[in-house]
């Protein structure tokens, strides 16, 4: 649409809900453009006509009636639900929070990794049962940590993990990449050496075409009986009925789970009662920081949007992150 003088003047539709204090950032961020607030996609429908930019997700059937649309924001920081093949035809480029939730993830990874080897749960039932249970149990130092996607989280992780004492291992697409903290970088064909050698092994990673199912009964099997599994990513990368086998027929000693292939996690899924097995429900990250760290990044890519710079947290839509 135009504004005063016949200048072109962008739209930007903000959907979900926000306090005051937020919506007037956003509108301050986003300089000449009209910003549009709305529940969900649907309801800002009349609206999809002439937005230039949508901060949600936009359903793949809508799609077709934001033909000014040059960029959506996801409020997530993975993106395998925002990449739908109607997004990956459009050319509309795609922005991420990845990164906002770094922090708190690494510390629910190693929140799992002491309470696995401390067996905590056994001190939660026996203090449910008023009952004093004294008993043996692991520790980190000298323990070999995997971790499998050395992004924003994975990267916190190691640091933490270098200061409890332990070897850290890790795998990613581009190992000549700088991974601060870790002792060995491994590329994809890495992976089975890592697994052998890995006490706790955690699944940081992004869910991709190439990383679902990559955690499957084959490479279960290639782990210590004494090791641990941790996913604080996305379900899907670890193929959870063999993950349940190999704990059930003691193969591995245990699993920590905050993301989950089907969430929320069903009822009956053997997950939420074999021993070693602590489940979360997926809200590793659900801090107040996280919140603040992804209304940062949405403010510094309005800012760059109004002012024509590139934007950050560009998705690279071919990898999938």
């Amino acid at each position: 649409m135009s504004g005063a003088g016949g200048a072109w003047t962008p739209v930007v539709v903000v959907l979900g809900e926000r306090d005051e204090r937020r919506r007037t950032e956003i509108v301050r961020a986003a300089g000449r453009a009209r910003v549009v607030f709305a529940a969900d996609a649907r309801a800002a429908a009349g609206e999809l006509a002439a937005a230039d930019a949508v901060i949600g997700r936009v359903p793949p059937e809508l799609l077709a009636s934001a033909p000014r649309l040059r960029w959506v924001h996801s409020p997530a920081a993975g993106v395998d639900a925002d990449l739908t093949p109607e997004l990956l035809a459009s050319g509309i480029e795609l922005t991420s929070s990845v990164g906002n939730g770094a922090v708190p993830l690494a510390e629910h990874a190693l929140m799992l990794m002491l309470m696995l080897s401390r067996d905590a749960p056994r001190w939660a039932r026996a203090q449910a049962a008023h009952r004093w249970d004294r008993h043996t149990h692991g520790e980190l130092a000298g323990g070999v940590l995997g971790i499998v996607g050395l992004g924003h989280s994975g990267l916190d992780l190691a640091g933490k993990a270098r200061a409890c004492h332990m070897r850290v291992l890790g795998v990613r697409r581009r190992p000549e990449r700088a991974s601060p903290g870790v002792d060995e970088v491994y590329g994809p064909e890495g992976l089975p050496e890592v697994l052998a050698a890995a006490d706790f092994l955690v699944v940081t990673a992004p869910r991709t075409a190439a990383t679902t199912r990559l955690l499957g009964a084959a490479e279960l099997r290639l782990m210590k009986p004494t090791a641990f599994l941790i996913c604080i990513s996305r379900g899907g990368i670890v193929d959870e009925d063999a993950l349940a086998d190999a704990v059930r027929e003691r193969r591995l000693a245990g699993a920590g789970l905050d993301a989950h292939e089907v969430e929320p996690l069903p009822a009956d899924s053997p997950l939420w009662d074999l021993p070693g097995v602590i489940v979360t429900p997926h809200n590793g990250a659900t801090t107040r920081g996280t919140a603040e760290r992804g209304h940062e990044i949405l403010l510094t890519n309005l800012r760059r949007f109004d002012r024509g710079e590139p934007l950050v947290n560009v998705v690279d839509q071919e990898a999938g992150y």
